[in-house]
């Protein structure tokens, strides 16, 4: 995913382009055009040109933003996972959240970025992470682009919080066991955190060949 840019006229993403059929292919989508609204620090907000099957001209808005990664912090007893509960402005409570940030840093892999947020929101370091998948987090009307990682072999070190919800997030220890629960009772609402936890779950049960562990 590409980082705000200057307002003005801007090509579609690499992701859009890699998902759109080619031009004479008369069945689909396609996207022609793209203009800005609004550029922030971390984000842009975007109108977006697109033809449909039948020929059809028609604009969509558009935020384009960082990808992102999310951690799922896993304990030695394997059973337990670490999560941080955090304020969030934009809803105005502190969710009970798997530890996550945005590839913000030009260069930066994603495992990088991973070990980076455990360290910074959890004080911890990982011998091990394992990608467990990608998804998009909300693809009506964002481009983010999330990648989960399994953490183990942890080990206790110093937090280094970016930012102010950060220095006054509490670490929680949940046990796997419980997630479908606090998942139904609405103790677990934020997206990323369901769905790294599930995919946790899942790798545990049956460790998938295709993983890739780094560290």
């Amino acid at each position: 995913m590409s980082p705000p840019e200057p307002d003005g006229e801007v090509p579609p993403t690499e992701l859009t382009r890699a998902a759109a059929p080619s031009l004479g292919d008369r069945s689909a989508f396609r996207q022609i055009g793209e203009r800005s609204r609004y550029s922030g620090e971390r984000l842009r907000v975007v109108v977006g040109t697109f033809v449909g099957p039948d020929g059809f001209t028609f604009e969509r808005e558009i935020v384009r933003t960082f990808a992102a990664v999310c951690v799922v912090p896993l304990e030695s007893d394997r059973e337990h996972v670490l999560l941080v509960r955090q304020y969030r402005g934009p809803v105005d409570q502190a969710l009970l959240e798997l530890p996550a940030g945005k590839l913000d840093v030009p260069g930066e892999p994603p495992e990088l970025c991973a070990a980076r947020e455990l360290a910074e929101e959890v004080g911890a370091t990982a011998e091990r992470l394992t990608q467990l998948g990608q998804f998009l987090n909300s693809p009506g009307y964002c481009d983010e682009l999330t990648t989960c990682f399994l953490a183990e072999g942890l080990k206790a070190g110093t937090r280094t919080a970016d930012g102010i919800e950060e220095e006054h997030l509490v670490v929680e220890r949940i046990s796997l066991s419980s997630v479908d629960e606090l998942i139904a009772t609405g103790d677990i609402a934020d997206a990323k955190t369901i769905v790294g936890l599930l995919l946790a779950r899942s790798f545990l049960e049956v460790p998938r060949p295709a993983s890739r562990p780094f560290g």
